[in-house]
């Protein structure tokens, strides 16, 4: 009963970013922590092998279609999959089991790596609920930025996605959209295929700490881009705005049941 969870689970991620063109991955991880009980760290690194693959196929459409922005995402692209990589690799196994340790406070590894995937949900979700419309905004224009001056940023973004194992894309959008100059359309189609690239990447830092099923992620991922392809269908006879409203409705309940079961025991 739970296998067919997870895989009605992994066939709405797909029709989720099928439908929206993003957010469909910030479910991967709570599906698979909590629906199929897989350690929170495996369960990141698996997230980030089906992001990976799932976004690398929404990429390369936008790259047929003329939307991505070579130069700015090899900017983008270049550092962050080094930190993503180096985060799993080295970063996320070395992290203690307990977190912090005082009279009044126990935090544990794990319930650390869900506590901050929860609030990448808040942000997430909030970002869904207070986006203004931008679909028919002319492309940005912006003073010149210092390329060292974001590049914080960029290892940051890195650092966040290679711990929670989310793709990371409404992190990735501004830094294209603010300090790339590019519009959104672009923006969007050039973050798939960042997210793609630190996503696997990040992966093959995994592979040298953990031993994984390939049986069940390959089946899951392949549902997954299944579910894809029925929502990208479904996306013309679907009120886009609507959707992506209640959506955000969805993560945000998601991001507070995390919370209070991982925080506060609830």
């Amino acid at each position: 009963m739970e296998l067919i969870t997870a895989y009605a689970g992994a066939c709405a991620i797909g029709l989720v970013l099928g439908l929206m063109g993003g957010g469909g991955s910030i479910l991967t991880v709570p599906l698979l922590v909590y629906v199929m009980g897989i350690n929170p760290v495996l369960a990141t690194g698996y997230s980030l092998f089906i992001v990976g693959f799932t976004a690398a196929f929404g990429g390369v459409q936008n790259f047929l279609k003329g939307n991505v922005a070579i130069k700015q995402g090899l900017l983008i692209a270049v550092p962050s999959f080094l930190t993503v990589y180096c985060t799993r690799r080295y970063i996320v196994p070395s992290l203690p089991k307990i977190i912090i340790d005082t009279k009044n406070v126990t935090l544990y590894k794990d319930t650390f790596i869900m506590a901050l995937f929860a609030i990448i949900m808040l942000l997430a979700a909030l970002s869904m609920l207070t986006k203004k419309e931008t679909t028919h905004l002319p492309e940005i224009k912006t003073e010149k930025n210092s390329y060292i001056s974001i590049l914080p940023y960029i290892i940051l973004t890195g650092i966040t996605m290679g711990i929670v194992g989310a793709g990371g894309g409404f992190l990735i959008i501004p830094m294209l959209v603010f300090f790339g100059k590019l519009n959104m359309k672009k923006a969007v189609g050039t973050s798939l295929l960042i997210i793609a690239v630190n996503s696997l990447t990040g992966f093959l830092g995994d592979l040298h700490n953990t031993t994984i099923n390939w049986q069940f992620l390959l089946s899951f991922t392949a549902i997954s881009i299944f579910g894809i392809f029925v929502g990208s269908y479904l996306h013309r006879y679907v009120n886009e705005k609507q959707l992506k409203k209640g959506f955000g409705v969805f993560i945000l309940v998601m991001a507070c049941f995390i919370l209070s079961k991982e925080v506060f025991g609830y």
